[in-house]
């Protein structure tokens, strides 16, 4: 037998609604591109198989790692234990009214969805078009961009509860969603996200002050948007400033927005005139985090192939053969360095696995 377990070969069998992996490789299931393995990988295409599968003595006893496209996590290190990637697809149309209804199996791709949104005449996701990801991934980190979170459009979620055993329906309340947090994240492993359904308007108020949305408009000369207009000045932005993970490996944006008191806030904002900060209804103020680490200098700034990009400071990348451990101990590096200098704390938006 070979001393490294990970040196066994990989074997795939078909269960009926699942498959299973041993010694799965992950480089290809996680858009920062870490060559990380898996113990056993379950590839879930009915999510009625989901108890069959978790009732395995090997899969009840170990660590349990739900993944979607990879797009919002670090492996730091490899994982003795089971990776559970939900495959389910479908769309439906549950009701049509003032609202309408649509239920999304977890294993879509979320972008996929946005475009079919659009296509369909929906409005309110057009903002947070070009996200990486599965639509069952959306609500564990409750996704936002330009101004919009994906919780003020998702009536319940549907998911598998490990720990009572049974389907759960959480509406959104029961979610409690936060800023790039959630019910999910806070109890991780528990929840198993089979699906989501959307309450999509017809018409709704387009979000134009984030970000450049109006200058973008204002270049392709729209002057009267709709919907399909912002998804296109959306995906200008981002094409522009973050670098594309089949490029380069990364998951987007790194870091979130640190929110502090008002009284730090406001100190910084006299120290630093320039520091882009937005001030909030509890009087707290919203820092960006990206400012904070180009001020702080590390944008561009490589150790080996573990760095920042030089498009956009939030952005952790693997400019090639980065393991994981290398990346989370340069975002480490730049977490210190930003307290160093501003006495703020950086906090990860990606779920880390595996970082002791």
């Amino acid at each position: 037998m070979p001393a490294d377990p990970y040196a066994l070969p990989v074997q795939r069998i078909d269960m009926g609604g699942y498959a299973l992996i041993e010694n799965a490789p992950l480089g290809q299931r996680n858009t920062l591109r870490v060559n990380a393995r898996a113990r056993l990988l379950a590839e879930v295409t009915d999510a009625a198989k989901l108890p069959e599968l978790l009732d395995f003595p090997g899969v009840r006893s170990g660590p349990l790692l739900v993944l979607g496209e990879g797009s919002n996590l670090l492996l730091a290190d490899d994982l003795d234990g089971t990776v559970v990637a939900m495959a389910n697809r479908g769309v439906h149309v549950e009701q049509e009214g003032e609202l309408t209804r649509i239920a999304v199996a977890a294993g879509e791709r979320w972008d996929d969805f946005v475009r079919w949104t659009l296509g369909q005449g929906f409005a309110g996701l057009e903002n947070l078009i070009l996200i990486p990801g599965t639509v069952g991934a959306a609500p564990i980190q409750n996704i936002g961009a330009y101004g919009t979170e994906v919780a003020e459009f998702i009536e319940s979620v549907e998911a598998w509860d490990t720990r009572e055993r049974r389907v759960a329906v959480l509406d959104r309340a029961d979610c409690a969603f936060a800023y790039r947090d959630s019910l999910f994240k806070r109890e991780p492993g528990r929840y198993i996200v089979t699906a989501v359904r959307f309450a999509l308007p017809r018409t709704h108020g387009l979000r134009l002050d984030y970000a450049g949305i109006r200058e973008e408009l204002a270049r392709m000369g729209v002057d009267k948007p709709a919907p399909f207009h912002v998804a296109e000045a959306v995906v200008h932005l981002r094409t522009r400033k973050l670098p594309d993970p089949a490029v380069i490996g990364n998951a987007g944006s790194f870091f979130k927005n640190p929110v502090v008191d008002a009284a730090v806030g406001e100190a910084l904002r006299r120290d630093y005139p320039e520091l882009a900060a937005w001030p909030g209804a509890d009087g707290r103020w919203k820092l960006s985090a990206a400012w904070l680490i180009e001020a702080a200098g590390f944008k561009g700034q490589r150790e080996g192939d573990a760095g920042i990009s030089n498009r956009h400071a939030l952005v952790l990348v693997n400019h090639g053969q980065a393991s994981g451990a290398q990346l989370w101990a340069f975002a480490q590096k730049v977490i210190a360095g930003v307290h160093g200098k501003f006495a703020v704390t950086l906090e990860p938006e990606p779920v880390v696995i595996g970082k002791g």
